[in-house]
């Protein structure tokens, strides 16, 4: 991807990952390491600024997002090659343009049941039975926003914060809002509160840490943004539905960054069918989602894919309600939305319940408690749906029982 932008332009856009994954980055950039970045209005940063009405100085050369360990800017060839040559540097990678996964279809919908239908099918009903709500977990929601004035949400949003099209945080002291309606349908499937009886939040007591990161402008920059501001408010589990089509590594170390952080990574596989994936994920480190619907089949947008690797050779790892799925709308009332992204946000619902439930538990040990519960049924083929669908009983039985 960078040796791709320099021939192009004679610039790239780069992200820096520090030694020791990050854990020993600096907390401020050397002089000598910035000297490494330019200012250009090639880059997608100075080309934004000059849209925005000023020039390419507004936007800096080289930004660092000290809670990742990861630095990103725009570098020449000379500096790619110096960055390259640093002993403190573990790698450098490129910055894919990352984009918002749409949904396939969305209608209004009236809500009268007493939970959606994948509330239902993932038996989480039983957790909530037994207490578990998914209190005291937070949850870094990365999307287009989310409405805090919904019934649903008033009481779900902990933190809240906007990246601006350069990436830089808004100080903005206001409420949560959504940018789009995608968010606010995520966020509550994530952790919606219960209104008159009626849920449509998998962990209705979770928090949500919950970001505008996406779309327009410098999306990468936005993104990092987002998720070092996540993983600096201390969520254990973070949900994203948005990625770059096809495999690309270069968000690899991100990934591989927030698993040792301790925070699980659930990421949409992609709406695009099969022979297709999304980058994060379909990364091995990522809990990788594909959709079903209240069928328990899998729908045919649900992206899926088979790589040449020993480690998760498909993808997605498992599949979970995507179709018809009953969320909050901005602005109030209800609507219903296909797609993978808001498969991902039942999974992040069902890990922070289990989290509440062992919350000593490592991701390691949240992810194969999900994988463990997981069932495929006959007629389900494996390359599309992997391990098949998760049920709350049995994950946290793998969980917690010795």
């Amino acid at each position: 991807m960078a040796a791709a932008e320099l021939e192009a332009t004679g610039i790239a856009s780069v992200i820096v990952v520090f030694r020791d994954g990050g854990d020993g980055a600096p907390s401020r950039l050397p002089g000598r390491l910035q000297d490494l970045f330019v200012r250009s209005e090639l880059s997608q940063p100075g080309a934004v600024a000059v849209e925005a009405g000023g020039d390419a100085s507004v936007a800096p050369p080289v930004r660092l997002f000290p809670n990742l360990g990861v630095a990103y800017g725009t570098v020449t060839e000379e500096g790619l090659a110096g960055l390259r040559a640093r002993d403190d540097v573990e790698t450098v990678t490129g910055a894919p343009r990352l984009s918002l996964i749409r949904p396939r279809r969305v209608r209004p919908a009236r809500f009268d049941e007493r939970t959606t239908w994948g509330i239902a099918a993932l038996g989480v009903q039983q957790l909530w039975r037994g207490g578990l709500t998914g209190e005291g977990v937070l949850v870094g929601h990365l999307d287009t926003g989310v409405d805090a004035r919904h019934p649903t949400l008033r009481r779900a949003i902990a933190l809240f914060a906007e990246f601006d099209h350069l990436g830089r945080q808004l100080n903005s002291g206001g409420q949560a809002h959504d940018t789009d309606d995608h968010g606010t349908h995520t966020a509550a499937t994530v952790a919606g509160r219960p209104v008159r009886g009626r849920h449509v939040g998998v962990a209705p007591a979770a928090l949500l840490a919950s970001a505008v990161v996406i779309e327009g402008g410098d999306v990468v920059a936005r993104v990092l943004g987002g998720m070092d501001w996540a993983v600096g408010a201390g969520i254990r589990i973070l949900t994203m539905s948005l990625g770059f089509r096809g495999l690309w590594e270069d968000f690899l170390p991100l990934t591989r960054i927030l698993r040792r952080r301790n925070v699980l990574p659930v990421f949409a596989v992609g709406n695009e069918g099969p022979g297709t994936s999304r980058s994060p994920g379909n990364y091995p480190e990522a809990l990788s989602v594909g959709a079903v619907d209240s069928a328990g089949a899998v729908t045919e947008f649900s992206s899926s894919q088979r790589f040449r690797r020993d480690a998760e050779p498909i993808v997605p790892d498992l599949v979970a309600p995507g179709s018809q799925v009953i969320s909050a709308r901005p602005g109030g009332g209800y609507q219903a939305m296909d797609g993978t992204s808001m498969a991902a946000p039942h999974v992040a619902g069902l890990a922070a319940l289990l989290a509440e439930a062992k919350p000593e538990a490592t991701v390691i040990e949240i992810e194969r408690a999900i994988f463990a519960s997981c069932d495929r049924p006959s007629g389900m083929q494996a390359v599309r749906a992997n391990r098949g669908i998760p049920n709350a009983v049995r994950a946290l039985t793998a969980l917690t029982d010795p």
